[in-house]
């Protein structure tokens, strides 16, 4: 059923076109501003429920998640069901937080893919550069056309990488709801766990607990303006959106 635009929310709209500096024709115009609003009371719903995370505004409220997909999601699910790793655990015990970006100059800035699809080469390279800050003490910013190898199984062996070694490479399912995620611990009932589904790489640069529940600090490639200044927290310990599907990390030759 149509429901009619108020002011407030055409006056919203302006507003956030002159944040983000966005132009349209008259004839994109009307298209935008209906799906800016749709987006908007989307967040406005959650934001009035009860969840572990929260949504807002940003660069792509403007987009469908479908549009979303087509310029910023890989093209084809990354299946790495047969990937192999020889990573081997150890004993432990490990700190309760993690989080490279207070250790050192181990973590280059937020980047921003841009519509290519490419958030894998972005989460491969963040990994690298990671790795060779912490072995040599130089944070170098590589081309994203650099790739590694090297991959681990589940969150066990992501939790003793990060707290042992470096940053980690993951992979998971983005959904309709996480575009749009502003702050908090992200979690969905939703989406799947199965390699199969997995469509977004990102970095797992630490790790923590907050109110109780277990979370990873993840570098996204959307920009420093999305998010928590370009991070999310995400639920650790439950395979969220299949995250613990497609870990890597590079082990450099230096």
């Amino acid at each position: 059923m149509f429901v009619p635009l108020s002011l407030s929310e055409i006056v919203s709209f302006k507003t956030w076109m002159t944040q983000h500096n966005k132009h349209y024709s008259s004839e994109e115009y009307s298209y935008r501003l209906r799906t800016f609003i749709q987006n908007k009371r989307k967040v406005e719903e959650h934001n009035s429920g009860q969840h572990s995370y929260r949504m807002g505004l940003n660069q792509f409220s403007d987009m469908t998640f479908s549009e979303f997909k087509k310029l910023y999601l890989l093209r084809e699910p990354q299946n790495c069901s047969a990937t192999r790793g020889n990573h081997v655990l150890s004993m432990g015990p490990y700190p309760d937080f993690v989080d490279w970006r207070t250790k050192g100059n181990y973590v280059t800035p937020v980047k921003n893919q841009g519509g290519c699809g490419s958030c894998w080469t972005f989460s491969t390279t963040g990994c690298l550069e990671s790795a060779i800050a912490i072995k040599t003490g130089k944070l170098l910013s590589l081309a994203e056309q650099q790739l590694v190898d090297c991959a681990g199984y589940d969150e066990n062996g992501i939790v003793d990488a990060v707290a042992r070694l470096n940053p980690v490479s993951i992979a998971f399912e983005v959904t309709d709801d996480f575009f749009q995620y502003e702050g908090g611990v992200y979690s969905n009932s939703n989406c799947d766990s199965t390699p199969d589904k997995v469509n977004h790489a990102v970095l797992a640069v630490g790790y923590g607990v907050q109110n109780g529940t277990k979370y990873w600090i993840v570098k996204n490639s959307w920009g420093p303006e999305w998010g928590l200044n370009g991070y999310f927290y995400i639920i650790r310990g439950k395979n969220m959106c299949g995250l613990a599907a497609c870990p890597s990390y590079p082990i450099p030759l230096l």
